[in-house]
This record gives structure tokens, sequence and C-alpha cells, in this order.
């Protein structure tokens, strides 16, 4: 059960690279979670029913609001540790983009069992540097259960971007490091591409593919 609340949270550590520089006034860490939250959540009050039924929607509400602060690539970077070095750079742009849909489709399941009324967002704590912060949140489930989700942030040359979320203390990208780590060390790098291509050949195109 927890395995599966952490699949479906972890959606939420979507990453996005850019190039311009960081801006004057970028934005703190805490508005960056509190707007990509707060909009999803009012654009979900009352409508969960309608996205149960037009899923695909929901994965486009869900691009809208939230890729723009998530670093994807880095998230890949991540999530493969040592495999980067080796990949190609074909095979890393694969990974992202089939990691992505994966983890679109994995918390959009999950993403309707909130209660979209009842989220608290508390103030960021800076790391020393102050390059980096944390700030954590609580959705509560239709059951009345409060799950802790913390979000990890770097200053990156596009402001304030997650890298990383906890949900319970678990780390999405430990999690999933561990899981592919030792897949792509039996199987290959290539095989577990292959296989996140297949199980999201349902998927609405990647926004990556869009572009």
């Amino acid at each position: 059960m927890q395995h599966n609340k952490t699949r479906w949270l972890a959606g939420l550590a979507l990453l996005i690279v850019m190039v311009q520089p960081v801006p004057a006034e970028t934005a703190p860490p805490y508005d960056v979670i509190e707007a990509a939250a707060t909009n999803l959540q009012e654009s979900l009050i009352g409508k969960q029913d309608y996205y149960s039924d037009n899923i695909e929607e929901l994965y486009e509400l869900i691009d809208n609001e939230l890729l723009p602060v998530f670093d994807v690539r880095y998230a890949g970077y991540l999530v493969l540790g040592d495999h980067w070095k080796s990949a190609t750079e074909d095979q890393r742009k694969r990974f992202i983009e089939a990691f992505y849909t994966f983890l679109v489709r994995s918390y959009a399941k999950g993403l309707l069992g909130f209660n979209q009324e009842a989220l608290e967002i508390y103030p960021e704590v800076f790391s020393k540097d102050k390059k980096k912060a944390e700030v954590r949140t609580e959705l509560k489930l239709e059951n009345g259960n409060k799950v802790p989700v913390n979000y990890r942030l770097r200053l990156s040359k596009a402001g304030w971007r997650v890298y990383d979320v906890r949900i319970e203390g678990v780390s999405y990208v430990q999690n999933y490091r561990s899981q592919f780590n030792a897949e792509i060390s039996a199987m290959g790098i290539d095989t577990v591409i292959e296989r996140l291509e297949t199980e999201q050949e349902e998927a609405l195109p990647s926004p990556l593919e869009q572009g």
C-alpha cells in the first residue's frame, strides 16, 4: 500500500531544465509550490467525477500546472545515478520522456482521491547556503487521513525548481533510483526504457515530445 501511494504521489517530482539566467525577482520556494498546488487544487474541486471519466484531460491539467516548476532532465539524472554517465544522449532523452509519462499517469490515478479543499502548505526551510530549500505540505485523503508531502527545491537558472519529493519520509528519487538501478544492472538500459515506453503506449504524447 505504501509503495502504491509513493508511486502515484511521486508524479509531483517532475523537473524541467531552463537555460535563461536566474530572474532578479525570482519567486521564493513557498510561492512556487503554493501557486502550482493551489491552481491544480482549484481546478479539481467539484470535478473529480468529470476527470475520472476524462482522464486524458486530467493528464493535460497536470502538465499545464505542474510541469513548469519541475526539472525533468535533472530528475532523470538523479534517478539513473551512475548509469547516466554511460548512457548515450538518445538513451537519456528516451528515458526522460518515458519516465515523465509514467509519473504523470501514476500521479493522476491517485490525485482524485484527495480532498481538494484540504491542503496545508508550510513556510520553506532553507539550507545554510540558501541554494536549496524544503517546503512541507499536508494533503487530506477522502477517508480523513493526512499525507505529508515535502518538496525539495534548488535555485536553478530558471529560479526555484523542485528536484525531489518525499511522501511520508520516502524520497521518490531514492525509491526509483533503487528500482531502476537493479533493472538496468540486470537487463540493460535499453530494455528498461522499452518497458516503460510499452507500458505507456496508451498515454497521451509527452509534452516533451510535443515541445
